[in-house]
């Protein structure tokens, strides 16, 4: 079977949960390396996570911005956020219905797989040429629906603030950047490791890294309803700010911490599993420090931001 190259290990980015599988961000669930495995055994190794989203609403005009707030609907989600949910579902869906072999031939096809820079990328699914696209595909590919779910909703809360800020393509591009900063990190810490890993969370932990650059100005400004209404009149707080930033550095700690927690076992039963905490930091540092690189509005969006300066 496809899975004696790998160990049957499957590391599963995904968010942060209180369910009875995956506590943190990227828990790798262990099973014996028989023959008799299937692709299903490995995709219900993946997590359950739960979180709940942020939702966003498009940001009112400056004259009698209070009315025009009262009225926003609570769910506005921005288009590019609607699109990319449902590319992940629609590829979640096409796997359910594929047979069990060509579905586990697909899943390590598309997984992250260090160890296909050490010589092994011919023996595994995909070739070589997985070799440099897994470090885009392993983020399209979920374990299961509830991974999918909640991962979702992670990306609605941070991801839906920064497309209202930054817009469509620029969200995208953050995202995929952070996604592959979070690989890269993985990468260096586990060099040719044979455990695949699957998830969107390093691209999501840097979405999350990006909003920290704006969250505490919006609070300071209005408070959270900020990000909803016009996340894109908060002033961008400067690298050299951010990184001394007392609220920021608290919840980069917490966030460090909690992955850190989840190599022990801890908010996980099965403490012989281990976590991707290299791929969670990764892409929440590079969103972090990166998106100023981002950030960047039209003058037109300016003139009309009474709070930018």
């Amino acid at each position: 079977m496809l899975l004696d190259h790998v160990g049957a290990r499957v590391m599963v980015l995904a968010t942060p949960s209180h369910g009875n599988r995956v506590a943190v961000l990227g828990v790798t669930e262990q099973h014996s390396c028989q023959d008799e495995m299937s692709g299903n055994d490995v995709v219900n190794s993946a997590g359950r996570a739960a979180v709940v989203g942020l939702a966003c609403a498009l940001p009112p005009t400056n004259e009698g911005s209070s009315a025009v707030a009262q009225h926003e609907p609570i769910f506005n989600v921005p288009t590019v956020i609607v699109a990319t949910v449902s590319f992940l579902v629609a590829i979640h869906l096409v796997r359910a219905v594929l047979p069990v072999d060509m579905e586990e031939w697909f899943l390590l096809a598309m997984a992250f797989i260090p160890g296909r820079l050490d010589g092994m990328a011919a023996s595994l699914p995909g070739g070589d040429v997985a070799t440099f696209t897994s470090f885009f595909t392993h983020m399209l590919v979920h374990g299961d629906m509830t991974h999918l779910i909640f991962n979702s909703a992670w990306m609605l809360a941070f991801g839906g603030a920064i497309a209202l800020r930054v817009g469509g393509l620029r969200t995208l591009a953050f995202a995929i950047c952070c996604g592959l900063a979070g690989a890269l990190t993985f990468l260096i810490f586990n060099f040719g490791l044979m455990a695949p890993v699957i998830g969107a969370s390093g691209a999501i932990s840097g979405l999350m890294g990006g909003t920290m650059r704006f969250l505490f100005g919006a609070i300071d400004l209005g408070g959270l309803q900020m990000l909803r209404i016009a996340p894109q009149n908060v002033p961008l707080m400067p690298l050299r700010q951010a990184v001394a930033d007392q609220r920021i550095l608290i919840m980069t700690g917490i966030w460090i911490a909690i992955n850190l927690l989840a190599i022990i076992g801890i908010g996980q039963p099965n403490a012989s599993g281990g976590v991707a905490w290299e791929a969670h930091v990764g892409g929440y540092l590079f969103g972090l420090l990166a998106f100023g690189w981002f950030d960047v509005r039209t003058c037109e969006n300016v003139h009309h931001q009474p709070f930018l300066h």
